[in-house]
């Protein structure tokens, strides 16, 4: 899991992207597509075109992460602009890779006792 501080921006990529594209062409995408430095720490998510896979670019001071996750049932909400990037909070992205809507999210009723 990546360790996100409370000061680090999320960036989704709005629209698909091809996922066959690895660390250095998601960086070169960061910088011309989206006009952002994807060296400066934030982190940046994008999403194929299934809508089942996301991708995540992190760099640290040492250097780029790719991470991956892979949904089993169901796909990502992601917001419907075609282009461009859109920054949500690092609670939503928790949201988000949970699978749960993160725009909207909702407690979920639990019961108060066994009996």
């Amino acid at each position: 899991m990546i360790p996100i501080a409370s000061g680090v921006r999320v960036w989704l990529a709005t629209g698909h992207t091809d996922m066959r594209r690895g660390i250095n062409a998601l960086s070169l995408m960061v910088q011309e597509t989206l006009g952002r430095d994807a060296y400066s720490g934030d982190l940046y998510v994008f999403r194929g075109r299934r809508g089942d896979l996301i991708k995540v670019l992190w760099h640290d001071a040492l250097g780029a992460s790719l991470y991956i996750k892979r949904l089993e049932r169901g796909r990502f909400l992601w917001p419907t602009p075609s282009e461009g990037a859109i920054a949500i909070s690092a609670s939503q992205m928790g949201y988000l890779l949970e699978g749960i809507d993160w725009r909207h999210p909702q407690t979920v009723w639990r019961p108060r006792s066994a009996g």
